[in-house]
């Protein structure tokens, strides 16, 4: 007696998929001795207040003395560099997942903010930029008078 074997198109789809990543990632991974040490990119959250634009990036282990923050062209740029630790002798590191070396980071700044005012804190590994907005762009509330309807004051006077 024959056995009815199932025709699955696509079987073989995702080993071939999971082979192709193996050899991409050890192919990268084998690229040199200082791969471990290759360009990072700090990450960055930006939020806006009803005042100011505020800029957070997690610098850890970056000296302040290393970051130049500039702005031109209303483009804010934040470049420094995380230097690679060589207390340690490189033979007694197990793993080294954290990246090193130079980074830039740009945004594009609205017309809204003044660039001539930007204060910027480092605190526990974490840039703030704080830039304030021009008085113009702040938001203005309205105030809005309301009148009495004409016959709600006839009927309020006594006729």
């Amino acid at each position: 007696m024959r056995t009815i074997a199932r025709w699955e198109p696509f079987r073989g789809v995702t080993t071939l998929q999971d082979q192709i990543n193996r050899l991409f990632n050890e192919t990268f991974d084998r690229s040199g001795e200082d791969s471990s040490l290759s360009a990072w990119a700090p990450a960055v959250d930006i939020y806006e207040t009803e005042n100011e634009l505020a800029v957070k990036a997690d610098l850890p282990d970056v000296n302040p003395k290393d970051l130049d923050i500039r702005v031109e062209n209303n483009i804010l740029t934040i470049r420094g560099e995380r230097k690679f630790e060589k207390k340690v002798n490189e033979e007694n590191y197990l793993r080294v997942e954290r990246s090193y070396g130079s980074f830039a980071r740009s945004f594009t700044l609205a017309n809204t903010v003044n660039t001539d005012a930007i204060k910027a804190e480092y605190q526990n590994g974490v840039l703030t930029l704080r830039i304030p907005k021009r008085e113009e762009a702040k938001p203005k509330q309205i105030k809005v008078n309301v009148s009495a309807p004409a016959v709600v004051a006839a009927a309020a006077s006594g006729s």
